[in-house]
């Protein structure tokens, strides 16, 4: 008997649904729609899908350092390709998930060579200088403060609360989540969603400074 597929909602993939293509393909689709309709249930779903063979790819293919940022950058990048109509036959999802993996990681390799060539070129003609901040410095390392205390301040109280903890008070996903009663999954979408909010605000107004 083949195994059973529900429509009304992402239900967790088994590996006998995932084994029979019929069943795969109404799941897929239960979940891209689930997903462009905004609900929390199929986000958590498909980062659990995602999160299994992609970070062992990218872990392969670009090494640890800073794994779980490159996780949920690409899998913020998946889900506004689908929000964004991007995936045109939903049963196609893993494909789909593969081919976005696959360009990150050629242009994440791009970036790491163009810096090494960079760092090389620097190398050949950098000279011995004052090591000290001139002014110009100083003032451009004040003015990108004041840029993120603005940036943070303007944010979502539970956004701000998770990039501070994160990334300024250096505490744990464990303490995080233990202390605002969160799983690991909300944890990790919460991240993913500041981070790119955070960034996305400060080069707005970063940009909008260099106007004045």
């Amino acid at each position: 008997m083949s195994p059973s597929c529900s429509p009304q909602k992402p239900a967790s993939v088994t590996a006998s649904q995932a084994a029979n293509p019929e069943c795969a393909a109404q799941t897929w689709l239960t979940l891209v729609e689930s997903i462009r309709n905004g609900e929390r249930s199929g986000m958590e779903e498909l980062y659990r899908v995602f999160s299994r063979g992609v970070r062992f790819f990218l872990c392969r293919q670009l090494g640890p350092q800073d794994l779980d940022d490159k996780v949920h950058d690409t899998f913020v990048i998946v889900v506004q390709a689908i929000r964004n109509g991007e995936l045109r036959e939903p049963e196609r999802l893993m494909g789909f998930i593969r081919t976005i993996v696959r360009r990150q990681v050629a242009a994440e390799i791009d970036r790491a060579v163009q810096s090494r060539r960079e760092q090389a070129e620097l190398d050949k003609t950098a000279s011995v200088s004052d090591q000290r901040e001139s002014p110009e410095e100083a003032a451009i390392v004040k003015q990108h403060e004041e840029v993120a205390g603005a940036v943070l301040r303007s944010i979502s109280e539970r956004d701000r609360e998770i990039l501070t903890r994160f990334y300024l008070m250096e505490q744990t996903q464990e303490e995080i989540c233990q202390e605002m009663n969160l799983s690991e999954t909300q944890f990790r979408l919460l991240k993913s969603r500041a981070k790119a909010r955070f960034g996305e605000l400060g080069r707005k107004k970063l940009a909008r400074r260099k106007f004045l």
